[in-house]
């Protein structure tokens, strides 16, 4: 099934020059239970590409929790930072996946991680990530800010502000970032209203 959520439908008319998208990694499975659906994928990268093809300049931060959620895990015994860093993992397999789907859509795209893995993808280094942006490629930063304890939203506002992006578009089940899970708590509050 297709979200409800639609990229290129929110900037029909850009007044945007450069944008962070953030995807949580569930808008990858589909309607699978786990893992990376291929039409989904596939969807998300024809979003994003309705955007690209704008002229805007496009950056992504996607979570893992399609794959693996580390807090999850540490409430089962784990230790939480390596469950963490497990989680991290799960976002360079989605990074790598979308990167795969956007350039089969014809979009040059880089994948900088936060951990060191020189053959997957490269380091983050801010000012190399504004260069392929300013060159018309799309970023995708992966394995969150590279601590343990922080979620990839926070990934997320942190890499949007480096890049001084205009502008994060969320795509991800929830509407906002909360003080907790809405999911879960009836009371959470959206940080904008507090």
């Amino acid at each position: 099934s297709i979200p409800d959520w639609r990229l290129g439908g929110l900037l029909a008319h850009p007044k945007y020059k450069r944008v962070l998208v953030k995807l949580s990694g569930e808008a990858l499975m589909g309607d699978q239970g786990f893992g990376i659906s291929p039409d989904m994928i596939k969807y998300v990268a024809d979003e994003i590409r309705s955007i690209y093809d704008l002229g805007i300049q496009v950056a992504i931060v996607v979570g893992g929790g399609n794959i693996f959620r580390g807090i999850a895990a540490s409430s089962y015994g784990m230790d939480r930072t390596a469950a963490d860093h497990m989680g991290m993992l799960a976002t360079v397999i989605n990074s790598v996946a979308l990167q795969d789907a956007l350039e089969k859509k014809g979009i040059q795209t880089r994948v900088q991680s936060a951990i060191s893995m020189h053959e997957v993808a490269e380091p983050y280094i801010l000012r190399r990530a504004v260069r392929h942006l300013e060159k018309g490629r799309v970023v995708i930063f992966a394995a969150g800010t590279g601590n343990p304890y922080f979620t990839t939203d926070t990934a997320a506002a942190l890499r949007a502000i480096e890049i001084s992006a205009d502008v994060i578009i969320k795509g991800t089940r929830v509407n906002g970032v909360y003080d907790s899970d809405p999911e879960k708590n009836p009371r959470a509050r959206m940080y904008d209203e507090m």
